[in-house]
């Protein structure tokens, strides 16, 4: 999806070419009105933290889950000319669940999607490598937006435990730059279970980019991959969760 709409120099000379510049048009109107009713809700900002910086080259954003709107946030708040080119990593079963998810994750979002469940008679063939799938994606010139807790995040703890993927892709993806992003307050903007959102003011920070140590292992890398996150935490939310740490304590 671009943030200019294509203007085709010459007009098109067959049907096909009409219905795929009609898809185009419609990716780009809903993309354009998904990013409006996310700034609307939300007044989402991009906030950088000291040594951050959004460059246009291949990146790997990780962030906090909690929210099935986490990857809308962060791609709006891409300048365009990077958003264009990063893909959210998303899951095949429900984005392709019906025509109008299919069109949203495919034509606005252009995902990278992931088949998470085994193979079936339905489907007998083996799901694909959910990482040789994202390596691929870097390696060839995308961005990438994956959550590295796997699924989200709907306990009282403030981050669920760092999967392996991160590590795996920081090691076969030495080119691609790992940027830690944390999301502010999403998960009040839609709480589970409600299905009327919260008008709140959410924020997307991000911070310097990690890179995986020579000798590092997986432990210590996802422990500070997950501390970098952790660290873009606004101030008011450590507090509250120093609160809430206080008084389990104290009962």
């Amino acid at each position: 999806m671009s943030e200019h709409l294509p203007v085709p120099i010459q007009a098109p000379d067959s049907p096909a070419k009409v219905r795929i510049l009609a898809r185009r048009a419609a990716a780009w109107c809903t993309g354009q009105a998904i990013i409006g009713f996310a700034r609307l809700l939300t007044g989402v900002r991009a906030l950088l933290a000291p040594g951050a910086s959004l460059q246009a080259v291949p990146t790997l954003y990780f962030a906090n889950h909690s929210s099935h709107g986490d990857f809308v946030l962060l791609w709006a708040t891409l300048p365009p000319e990077l958003r264009d080119n990063t893909r959210p990593v998303a899951g095949e079963d429900y984005w392709l669940a019906s025509r109008l998810r299919r069109f949203i994750g495919h034509d606005v979002f252009n995902a990278l999607m992931i088949r998470r469940q085994p193979a079936t008679a339905d489907a007998p063939e083996a799901p694909a490598d959910p990482v040789a799938q994202m390596v691929r994606a870097l390696e060839a010139g995308s961005s990438l937006i994956m959550f590295p807790e796997g699924t989200r995040n709907t306990t009282d703890a403030v981050m669920l435990p760092l999967k392996s993927g991160l590590f795996h892709l920081a090691r076969q993806c030495p080119q691609a730059r790992l940027v830690p992003v944390w999301i502010e307050n999403l998960r009040r903007v839609l709480p589970k279970g409600e299905l009327l959102p919260i008008p709140l003011a959410c924020s997307v920070r991000y911070g310097a980019p990690i890179v995986l140590g020579a000798d590092e292992d997986k432990a210590a890398f996802l422990a500070r991959a997950r501390q970098a996150m952790l660290d873009l935490r606004p101030d008011h939310q450590r507090q509250a969760e120093h609160g809430d740490a206080a008084q389990e304590e104290a009962a």
